[in-house]
């Protein structure tokens, strides 16, 4: 049987879609009944892969309304497609040319297909999210505060400070509630805490944006997130090893979680102080100990038990 692969671009209010080998594409609408439609007409054909492209958050629902109904649907990063669109030389760029881009680009990499996050959790991701940005806009209200002296604006800061924070607390309690409100996260965020420098913050982070976290090995979940390192040599040249990609919200709550244990918390301190005391970059320790906490919260979760002194000889 022959093995299909759809690529779809994703816009605002249209879908460029197209299928491999036939070459065939269409256009859907970006709404209820498009979707419906598109839905159909791929169960049909039944696809290997469809990979739908990153799009700024409008890819979410067309992901999650094909993956709801038993199709095989891949998020894929624009930047790897556009990588692999200058490694094939094409420099065109339109909408029903990127989706057979993403086709191709499916069907050369063949990338896993990994369940998609149910609404409960797309909505603790998206309430994660939004504390997120609040903090965010809060830390830029106050550096604003430091630099403008006149009372007049001093004030306007305050008042704005003050609607984020209640802002911040109500998306707080929604997060708790959606939390304690599912004995599965419960479990888990209990059993994340009880590792030395994990808080509710990071903790939630996680169960937000790694729903994998338990389910890959050290060595996957330490490239999937993006703190797995990657060698650069060439013939007799030899580059420096370095981290990239995966998950930014991930990277920043581990390395903020390392940066706190490798201070105050005895197992990941020590770990941390012996990678210093042998010579290694205050920054390469660092990522060491946010790649640690990482394996030994991923231990944690597939063995669903909590932390013990035997986690920091992991």
């Amino acid at each position: 049987m022959e093995q299909l692969f759809v690529g779809i671009d994703v816009a605002k209010d249209k879908l460029d879609i197209a299928i491999l080998p036939s070459g065939e594409s269409f256009v859907a609408r970006r709404d209820a009944d498009g979707l419906a439609a598109l839905k159909e007409r791929l169960a049909v054909l039944g696809p290997l892969v469809v990979a739908v492209e990153a799009t700024g958050g409008y890819e979410s629902i067309v992901a999650a309304t094909l993956s709801e109904s038993g199709l095989p649907v891949v998020v894929v990063n624009p930047a790897q497609v556009r990588a692999f669109a200058h490694a094939l030389g094409k420099r065109a760029k339109t909408d029903p040319l990127d989706a057979l881009l993403i086709a191709r680009f499916a069907e050369a990499v063949r990338p896993e297909v990994r369940p998609l996050p149910d609404a409960a959790a797309r909505l603790l991701s998206d309430l994660v999210t939004r504390r997120r940005q609040i903090v965010a806009m809060m830390a830029a209200e106050r550096q604003r505060q430091k630099q403008l002296p006149e009372k007049l604006l001093q004030k306007s800061i305050a008042r704005l400070l003050a609607a984020l924070q209640k802002e911040l607390s109500t998306i707080e309690i929604d997060i708790d509630d959606a939390v304690r409100g599912s004995p599965l996260w419960r479990a888990q965020e209990d059993l994340l805490q009880s590792v030395p420098g994990i808080g509710p913050h990071i903790a939630r982070t996680l169960l937000a944006d790694l729903p994998e976290l338990g389910t890959l090995d050290r060595r996957q979940i330490a490239a999937l997130v993006g703190l797995a390192p990657w060698t650069r040599q060439s013939g007799q040249w030899k580059g420096k090893s370095m981290i990239g990609g995966g998950r930014g919200s991930i990277t920043s709550a581990l390395f903020i979680g390392a940066m706190s244990a490798s201070r105050f918390k005895p197992p990941l301190a020590a770990f941390y102080q012996r990678l210093v005391a042998a010579g290694k970059p205050k920054l390469v320790a660092l990522i060491a100990a946010a790649r640690k906490l990482l394996t030994t919260l991923n231990a944690i979760i597939k063995s669903k038990q909590p932390w013990h002194k035997e986690h920091a000889h992991a």
